[in-house]
């Protein structure tokens, strides 16, 4: 009984500290929506050397996700997420002594390592639990994600506090992790599994031999699912401000605020997308995210429309797309089903790799943060090219399409495979002495 309730303390410990890591880290990762502004003014900036500014730590977030997720499964998630803190949170500060735009690029690489600590934490939290637990507690990990609610809360105060200078800003943000950092260290322990092999002398898997899951196709489906689930809801998150200005006219505050009524759900409900993969089952779960995400972004796909009518006074213009107060719901229900389905995604990896949770945890993470980087860019191109503003949405319901298709026809070949009489025909063969 003493085991029991002392195992389970270390597993609310390792979940608790990992959590409350993730989302400093998270914070930090998106420290650049805020005192990047004020880079910008300061530099003198256009609006392409800002874009690229902004977008570089989640770019280098999301390809250190790879490697950090192979460390992990290496040496364990205690050490690696330690140094990987360490080691941003200098970058973190460095930041503040640059004065050239090519250096603040340098600088913003190391911050981007941030990002990467979603690889760790998934890989380390996830061998303290068993399979009918894990979704759950992957879930509450992920709802780290609140980082980037905070950042748009906190930095814009802290920003007044210091009197406007940007600076002040980063070295907050730098201490601030470098003592989750300590704490993490000192109260945190090694997994189970790592304690495991430490005890019996076994050695480190190699990096190749970690990479070996990447020769299964199986693996980047499920990278193409959270490509949408995780790399659409970062890119909507940063496009959507602009698209309620562009769209709808409206005021820079009030498109900020709709934008954040998508991007909270799209975090707070990830410890619920767990808890219905444990329950439920990750695949259902992500039949409910795929079928009412591509409802929703077809309706949202409708496009705005220019009319111009005769009136008393003259030539009346006027612009017809989906009202705003049904847009705004739709991207609430768009935001609250990738959260389920962000943690449904995870679900399925300690299931199917259980051996390689860093490195397939890493790949996938790395596409689709990878998503957050290349789709606000596609959005901008579509728009100057073919000038609708719902175009973004016409790309999402052809990228949700395909993955459903892709699921759908993996589960009824996995279902062939496993009952073989699915293969034969499919109306019921009729009995004799049975009435019609």
């Amino acid at each position: 009984m003493t085991d029991t309730i002392v195992k389970s303390e270390e597993k609310r410990r390792a979940l608790t500290s990992s959590t409350l890591s993730f989302t400093v880290c998270f914070a930090v990762w998106t420290i650049f929506s805020i005192i990047g502004i004020k880079i910008k003014a300061q530099l003198g900036l256009s609006d392409t050397q800002f874009g690229i500014l902004v977008a570089t730590p989640i770019l280098t977030g999301s390809l250190s996700r790879l490697f950090l997720g192979i460390w992990t499964d290496q040496f364990g998630g205690r050490i690696v997420f330690t140094i990987q803190m360490l080691a941003t949170s200098v970058a973190a500060y460095l930041l503040t002594l640059v004065s050239t735009y090519e250096m603040f690029l340098v600088a913003a690489l190391g911050v981007g390592l941030a990002g990467g600590s979603f690889a760790v934490g998934v890989a380390y939290v996830s061998r303290w639990y068993p399979k009918n637990q894990q979704g759950t507690a992957l879930g509450i990990f992920g709802m780290g994600n609140v980082g980037a609610a905070i950042t748009n809360f906190a930095a814009p105060l802290l920003l007044v506090a210091m009197n406007g200078q940007w600076q002040g800003v980063a070295q907050v943000y730098s201490v601030i992790l470098f003592i989750t950092a300590v704490l993490f260290f000192f109260f945190a322990k090694d997994d189970p599994v790592h304690a495991a092999h430490k005890a019996e002398g076994k050695e480190h898997p190699s990096f190749l031999k970690q990479l070996e899951p990447m020769k299964n196709l199986q693996v980047w489906r499920f990278s193409l699912y959270y490509f949408f689930v995780f790399g659409a809801y970062v890119a909507l998150a940063l496009w959507l401000p602009r698209y309620y200005v562009g769209a709808y006219g409206l005021e820079l505050t009030t498109a900020g605020l709709l934008a954040a009524m998508y991007a909270l759900p799209g975090s707070i409900f990830r410890a619920l997308g767990g808890f219905l993969s444990d329950k439920y089952g990750a695949r259902r779960v992500m039949y409910w995210t795929f079928i009412a995400s591509v409802t929703c972004t077809f309706i949202m796909s409708y496009p705005a429309t220019d009319y111009r009518v005769a009136g008393i006074e003259g030539p009346i213009e006027f612009n017809v797309t989906i009202p705003l107060e049904l847009f705004v719901f739709l991207t609430i229900v768009l935001g609250f089903f990738m959260s389920l389905g962000k943690a449904a995604v995870y679900k399925h990896i300690p299931v199917y790799y259980p051996d390689h949770v860093g490195s397939v945890g890493g790949t996938v993470g790395l596409i689709g943060g990878l998503g957050g980087f290349v789709l606000p860019i596609v959005f901008g191109v579509m728009n100057d090219l073919i000038g609708v503003w719902t175009s973004c949405f016409m790309l999402l319901t052809v990228l949700i399409g395909i993955a459903l298709t892709w699921m759908h026809f993996t589960v009824i070949k996995l279902e062939k495979e496993q009952n073989p009489a699915l293969r034969g025909p499919r109306n019921l063969p009729e009995l004799e002495g049975m009435d019609a």
